[in-house]
């Protein structure tokens, strides 16, 4: 008997796709000093720079911080801030320059130059490459199921550059990384059960139960759409002889642990105590203390905000996700995907369901609702479907609307992912407006002067080539399934 492979996502569309996420989110930029950047900012900083947790020397430059006795900390999971770490020290031995040597005044230009250029650092060598790899494997899940290397090309950039999740990803919130690290671990945990050839690669397991482990480092709501995943692993895997899972999930288990190790070690030289979370020492939110840490039961009203309200609704910064609901419907009635879609299904509803029953729902200053975008992946896998299934004028819709939905998100990435929260409309103003106003932050004009105008159309003289050829690339005709003979031994 032999079993196909899928097909994979074509190697030079992966690359060229690589690149152009990652390219596009470090080339534009979040405010260094929005509180959930500069929090983390500042604890990576006192941990590098003084070898301690403690950011009692900041505690004026932000209002989310935890406080344990006489001392001023970290609020959040310590994922993000451990990644910012190798940024930190790299950018202080490359300029020889330390925060003692500014004033802890948010005015301080020297300071502010020095966060940014810690931030963007950061951001480099962190989310923005979780959320490029994440892309290349939605990449080729999407096309392993469509047998269509085009349907994955869309899914992907529909995912990466149509939502906000290219905005959160210049940024060092836990969210777009969460997502990222969910897609991953999906990712292994499907490919490495699609035929018998992939059954025995230790590698799958070992980056699911690293990513898993990883993203719940960074936000510990992970927990809820990871428990889905480990359940659909758990039946992805019920034909396998009990040595066989035992083997699988004894990898992901010790991947998953070793990667939860540097939070043991955070919490130790933080707290002194493995059992104790920032989360438990927040200052000035008192919605916190509602149920647990904040989170009570879910309000329709809420939900009803968070997909079609104008001031968080993701439908307005993401409008090919509307469409997409239609594409996870049919991977459920397909018995090939069935799985897969439920999966996808169950991540969508309880992020959904997660944020509508947290007290700060709306996420303070944002653009979007930012604490769905874990499960925007998910609901971007249903546009592949849809563009296997559809003719040229269903297709044509979607392309519509991915692109349309990258033109937004440019415009959110580059002038504010984090939009303040009176603006009723904030996709119209500030961000639409700030943009053709030429409010715009990236490299250029941070760093050389340039006008905005000019910085614009270099990420466009760089990022409409290489999306031109990644597409000419994905129209090629792909080598068929492989035919896998089952190793019985």
């Amino acid at each position: 008997m032999t079993i196909s492979e899928p097909v994979r996502g074509p190697h030079k569309v992966a690359l060229g796709l690589f690149a152009l996420i990652w390219f596009s989110i470090i080339w534009f930029g979040s405010n260094e000093y929005n509180p959930n950047n500069s929090t983390r900012l500042f604890a990576a900083i006192s941990l590098v720079e003084n070898h301690d947790a403690t950011i009692d020397e900041f505690k004026t430059l932000t209002i989310d911080k935890a406080e344990f006795g006489q001392h001023v900390y970290l609020d959040k999971a310590p994922g993000m801030t451990l990644m910012a770490m190798p940024a930190v020290a790299i950018a202080d031995m490359l300029t020889g320059t330390s925060a003692a040597l500014y004033p802890k005044k948010i005015t301080n230009h020297g300071l502010a130059q020095f966060m940014r250029l810690r931030l963007r650092l950061a951001v480099a060598m962190s989310i923005a490459i979780l959320t490029a790899l994440a892309a290349v494997l939605l990449l080729d899940l999407a096309t392993g199921i469509t047998g269509n290397p085009q349907a994955g090309l869309v899914t992907a950039l529909g995912y990466a550059l149509a939502t906000p999740v290219w905005g959160w990803s210049t940024t060092l919130f836990g969210h777009a990384a969460v997502g990222a690290l969910l897609l991953i671990a999906t990712w292994a945990i499907w490919r490495s059960t699609s035929s018998a050839g992939t059954l025995g690669r230790l590698r799958y397991p070992l980056i699911a139960g690293a990513a898993l482990g990883w993203a719940l480092v960074i936000e510990y709501p992970t927990v809820i759409p990871g428990l889905p995943i480990v359940a659909w692993a758990i039946w992805r895997t019920r034909t396998l002889d009990w040595p066989g899972r035992a083997r699988i999930f004894g990898l992901t288990a010790a991947a998953g642990i070793i990667a939860l190790l540097p939070l043991i070690a955070y919490n130790e030289i933080a707290f002194g105590t493995l059992f104790k979370v920032g989360y438990s020492g927040v200052v000035g939110f008192d919605g916190m203390n509602q149920g647990f840490f904040g989170l009570t039961y879910p309000k329709l009203a809420v939900l009803g905000e968070i997909t079609f309200g104008t001031a968080r609704g993701l439908f307005w910064v993401a409008p090919i996700l509307f469409l997409a609901p239609f594409g996870i419907a049919r991977l459920i009635r397909a018995p090939e995907t069935r799985d897969l879609g439920l999966l996808a299904t169950a991540i969508v509803i309880l992020v959904l369901l997660y944020n509508a029953s947290y007290v700060y729902w709306d996420g303070g200053f944002s653009t979007g609702p930012r604490h769905s975008i874990p499960m925007v992946g998910f609901l971007a896998l249903g546009i592949a479907p849809l563009w296997r299934d559809w003719r040229a004028t269903g297709r044509g819709w979607i392309a519509g609307l991915v692109a349309s939905g990258i033109v937004l998100n440019l415009a959110i990435a580059a002038t504010e992912i984090a939009a303040p929260s009176e603006f009723r409309f904030p996709l119209v103003n500030p961000i639409l407006k700030g943009f053709v106003q030429g409010k715009i932050r990236d490299i250029p004009g941070d760093y050389w002067g340039w006008p905005p105008l000019l910085g614009l159309l270099s990420w466009l003289a760089v990022a409409l080539p290489l999306l031109w050829w990644i597409v000419s690339e994905a129209r090629l005709p792909v080598a068929a399934p492989r035919d896998i003979q089952p190793d019985l031994a």
